[in-house]
């Protein structure tokens, strides 16, 4: 295959949902089709030890949710599917952030009881602000939830989408019968046999023919017609080139733990998704098809094999060909890396892969060149730009709870922020450490990790802190900044880029800082210069 058709034929995306709404079980069952996993393992369900495939790390089997993003690759009618299955949990928000930069369209699920919850609001922003094309299942159909029609209505007015359904429940919950499919025109009946691999559909190219009673009975029949009416009054007719510029996303209805409606999702998806699309570097705009590699790291995982220390970086490649042992430039240390053994994904089996294209996601064994955000070239110094730290919400000393473990514990500490887990600030009166992070759940994933992962054991201790702020003086020498340093020296303190940070204690107290010193600019994003 040239290198044309290869790139064609790359489908990159993320998955993105509020916690619970069936987001890992909708990865499963995707890989299920494509034959890469024989029995999917329910997320909750304790009859099926298995777990779910893309969840890896301990604690996230404990919970039932995703802590890290995985990846995970797959062939599907020739077509080759790179999945970012992203955590839902509102305390991994940063890190859902910086996949979403790693991804060419996203699919969005939605509880059919819940509707569009907080989480997924905050997310679908994110991809309205890029323009990233969203496909949107509909999940759980299989019980009550609220009605069709209403919830598309809700996702147009809370999510500001513009909606066209590709197919539409035929009842739901307890007399939910099955699905027809508008893409297609087909109708798929539900047998609430989960075990059937795939199920059959039966072409009904004309909703008016009696066939139809026959299957799902005369009253099923009618209000199917009816809906389907409306359906098409009320809901503009599907454009891929809307759907690709971000301006319609088309919906689908299912049951993923009931594998339903999950077929025609895919069958849809790799018909109109896009193929890799070109980013914007600082520098200019970079096309997939250029002869020369580039890509940039997305995610830093530190001890995916817990008997050796190895961090992988996760790369997601812009342009040209990623080849193993091939020398490329590290563009913000200036200097030229070789990769012997870069890794592919499928959860956490990983494979040794010789060539890469644009939209794959490659995992390379780090030894900690890399940070967040860097990017890779054949020699082009090029940046890519979009992955910020934001100020986080929630402070806490750490302590060392095992004087004898203090080497283990600063280099645990140490990995673990280069992942972006949470961001470390050091005090610039005594040294002390702090840790701030976005939830309060990423405490115990800190500690949890410390302690199986590096042997070592923390505790925390609260401190009252409003906003971390990275301060930009207009001029480092003038008077009114000397001053700041000696009135403030309680609050300051350095980021693990060395930059400087004022930690408010209130909002009150940044406010009366910010009149007080006007030539200081307090930035909410280390990403500012």
């Amino acid at each position: 295959m040239n290198f044309n058709s290869e790139i064609n034929r790359r489908r990159t995306f993320g998955i993105i949902s509020h916690p619970d709404a069936g987001k890992t079980t909708l990865t499963e069952k995707l890989l299920l089709f494509g034959g890469a996993i024989q029995e999917a393992g329910a997320v909750k369900s304790n009859k099926i030890k298995k777990g779910a495939t893309s969840d890896f790390m301990e604690i996230e089997r404990q919970r039932g949710i995703s802590v890290a993003t995985s990846v995970l690759a797959f062939e599907y009618d020739g077509i080759k599917i790179n999945i970012l299955d992203t955590p839902g949990h509102k305390d991994f928000a940063e890190d859902t952030f910086r996949t979403l930069t790693a991804v060419d369209s996203v699919i969005v699920v939605i509880d059919v009881a819940k509707g569009v919850e907080e989480q997924t609001e905050k997310l679908v922003e994110v991809c309205r602000m890029r323009n990233i094309p969203m496909i949107v299942f509909i999940n759980k159909l299989d019980r009550e939830g609220k009605d069709a029609f209403d919830l598309l209505d809700e996702i147009e007015q809370k999510l500001g989408l513009q909606v066209v359904p590709l197919s539409f429940p035929i009842g739901m919950g307890y007399d939910f019968k099955g699905i027809y499919n508008i893409w297609e025109r087909n109708i798929n009946l539900f047998s609430g046999d989960s075990r059937k691999n795939i199920e059959e559909t039966i072409e009904i190219s004309d909703l008016e023919a009696t066939e139809l009673n026959s299957l799902i009975g005369d009253k099923a029949a009618k209000t199917l017609r009816d809906e389907i009416e409306l359906v098409e009054g009320i809901y503009p007719s599907f454009d891929r080139q809307a759907y690709l510029e971000g301006n319609l996303q088309p919906v689908f209805f299912g049951s993923a733990l009931n594998n339903f409606g999950v077929r025609e999702l895919l069958d849809c998806f790799i018909e109109i998704a896009p193929k890799p699309r070109p980013k914007r570097s600082e520098e200019r705009l970079v096309n997939p098809d250029e002869k020369d590699f580039s890509g940039f790291v997305f995610k830093i995982h530190a001890n995916m094999d817990p008997n050796h220390r190895d961090r992988l970086a996760f790369v997601k490649i812009v342009s040209g060909k990623f080849e193993r042992n091939k020398p490329y430039l590290h563009v913000r240390h200036g200097k030229k890396l070789k990769f012997s053994s870069p890794n592919a994904f499928f959860a956490e089996k990983k494979e040794i892969v010789d060539i890469s294209y644009p939209g794959d996601i490659v995992g390379l064994h780090d030894t900690g060149n890399f940070k967040i955000g860097d990017t890779l070239t054949e020699g082009e110094a090029i940046n890519y730009k979009g992955i910020p730290s934001f100020s986080p919400e929630h402070f806490r000393y750490i302590n060392n709870a095992d004087p004898l473990k203090s080497k283990q514990l600063y280099k645990g500490i140490d990995q673990l922020m280069d992942e972006g887990v949470a961001q470390l600030f050091t005090l610039e009166l005594n040294g002390r450490k702090v840790i701030g992070t976005v939830g309060a759940l990423q405490y115990e994933v800190i500690q949890y990790r410390l302690e199986h992962e590096y042997g070592a054991k923390c505790t925390y201790e609260n401190l009252n802190v409003h906003k971390a702020c990275w301060v930009d003086p207009d001029d480092p020498k003038n008077e009114e900044f000397k001053e700041f340093l000696r009135v403030k020296q309680r609050f300051l303190a350095k980021d693990k880029q060395n930059q400087l940070v004022f930690l408010a204690d209130s909002a009150f107290s940044l406010q009366m800082t910010q009149q007080k010193y006007p030539s200081i600019t307090f930035h909410f994003t280390s990403e500012f210069n």
